[in-house]
């Protein structure tokens, strides 16, 4: 692959990376949305959100709402495996979902985008859904960062926009300066719901948690493997991992 642009938005400054059949954005060093004429999944932290959506009650989920939209890559897994699924996304940056746009096909995979901040949009919602995902990220010099610590008004907003018998997602970078994050994550979602699970994939640097009244185990994905013509992406859905958070315990 090789750059092509770079640009600025009022939010981040990302280079645009391309080759004949794919397409990357890259904030801060980090993969930030990626796209391929052929494949759907990377083996990166998208397959497992894509993954997470699937594993609540509702199933398959007739709804999914997406915070953090950025260039769509697991939207864009979920409307090839559910493609009667309503799929609403929020964004603050309304520059690169204009990239997306122009760069990565967003505008084919017929998603409700709403521009704006997710937490004053969260508190005013009365929208429910089958599936929840917060990916929301900031990007910093060096690195990516949550912009709110967790609160008990965060996590009620959250909850209300979980329909009965939904899931929520959360995706948190995991490693040096993450740690802290992704611990009181686990500590708030276990104490919140009966049920979390975490997933997983080996090249990931993330893990997406799944917290519900009930979540289900890794083999409720085994048979969209099939949905799947490239023998890459086969691979890639069967590395990943979904396992219970059962306890409370450092990191």
């Amino acid at each position: 692959m090789r750059r092509t642009e770079t640009v600025h938005t009022r939010h981040q400054s990302l280079e645009i990376w391309k080759s004949e059949l794919a397409t990357e954005f890259r904030v801060a060093g980090a993969v930030h949305a990626s796209f391929h004429r052929r494949r759907y999944l990377t083996g990166l932290a998208w397959d497992m959100i894509a993954a997470a959506a699937l594993l609540g009650q509702n199933h398959p989920p007739q709804s999914v709402l997406m915070l953090g939209l950025a260039g769509g890559t697991a939207f864009r897994v979920l409307r090839h495996l559910l493609p009667e699924c309503r799929l609403t996304a929020l964004d603050i940056d309304p520059e690169i979902v204009a990239l997306a746009s122009e760069h990565m096909d967003l505008d084919a995979l017929g998603i409700e985008v709403v521009i704006g901040d997710a937490y004053p949009w969260l508190a005013q919602n009365r929208r429910s859904f089958d599936v929840v995902i917060d990916d929301i990220y900031l990007a910093g010099t060096t690195d990516v960062f949550r912009p709110r610590a967790w609160d008990s008004g965060l996590l009620e907003h959250l909850k209300r926009a979980v329909a009965p018998g939904g899931v929520l997602a959360v995706n948190l970078v995991t490693g040096s300066g993450h740690r802290t994050m992704q611990s009181l994550t686990r500590r708030v979602l276990r104490e919140a719901f009966p049920t979390v699970r975490t997933l997983t994939s080996a090249a990931a640097m993330n893990e997406v948690l799944v917290a519900g009244d009930c979540v289900a185990t890794r083999r409720r994905l085994d048979p969209y493997a099939d949905s799947f013509g490239e023998w890459r992406d086969r691979v890639y859905w069967e590395r990943i991992e979904v396992q219970r958070v059962s306890g409370i315990r450092p990191l």
